[in-house]
């Protein structure tokens, strides 16, 4: 008996996260965003917020799997996996973060809100930033034993190490290594492929266009 009500309590509670999943998929599709493993199955998906070991240390994806994006982005993303495969066939895409709903926004900007770190997270007072349209991703590359190619500091690290603009500087200063440079140089030049543009501050942060084009052209995802 005791059995048996811990395995249909397990079963309730594997229903209740899978409708609780298909809810936010469900906002994602009303809005016309696409889920980016049904386009390109060979682009890795993990997403960091899904986790609490992120710079928030907070579990913010409570149901949030998959990546989505707005089908202008999405394309863009995947000719710049076509491009990576192109150049180096073993190696594949990661995305850590794409669409990211305003209301998860408000509570990133919480944790950095009169701290140093706020020039890292988009003001939802302003707009949000790429993220909350779907126009976004936090992306990286894996080689051919899906490790991730050092690009000199993790996925999320806020700091100047992170930053892409005195990149030189960090190598005469030992922060970062040629290889290090030159791995950040492959994923820039995918991205851009796609049609994509750098942020200055985060090496693993691509947007779709600027964030004028975006609040006159696309939607918020709430």
């Amino acid at each position: 008996m005791k059995f048996n009500f811990l395995f249909t309590l397990a079963l309730l509670m594997i229903s209740s996260l899978m409708a609780q999943q298909s809810i936010e998929a469900q906002k994602m599709k009303a809005m016309g965003l696409l889920n980016v493993a049904d386009s390109d199955s060979t682009i890795v998906v993990d997403l960091m917020y899904a986790h609490d070991d992120n710079f928030t240390g907070q579990l913010l994806y409570e149901c949030l799997r998959e990546a989505y994006l707005h089908p202008d982005a999405l394309k863009g993303v995947i000719k710049a996996q076509k491009e990576l495969k192109r150049l180096f066939p073993e190696y594949t895409l990661i995305i850590y973060d794409a669409a990211r709903p305003m209301h998860i926004q408000k509570k990133m900007w919480q944790v950095v809100r009169g701290t140093p770190l706020r020039i890292y997270v988009a003001n939802p007072a302003n707009g949000g930033g790429l993220h909350n349209y779907g126009l976004a991703v936090d992306v990286s590359i894996l080689d051919e034993k899906g490790v991730s190619l050092p690009m000199g500091t993790p996925v999320d690290h806020l700091g100047e190490e992170s930053h892409i603009t005195h990149e030189a500087d960090l190598i005469s200063d030992g922060k970062l290594t040629k290889q290090e440079w030159e791995n950040r140089q492959l994923l820039r030049r995918v991205m851009r492929h796609g049609g994509y543009r750098t942020l200055h501050s985060e090496w693993w942060h691509f947007n779709w266009c600027s964030r004028q084009e975006a609040r006159e052209k696309y939607r918020v995802i709430p």
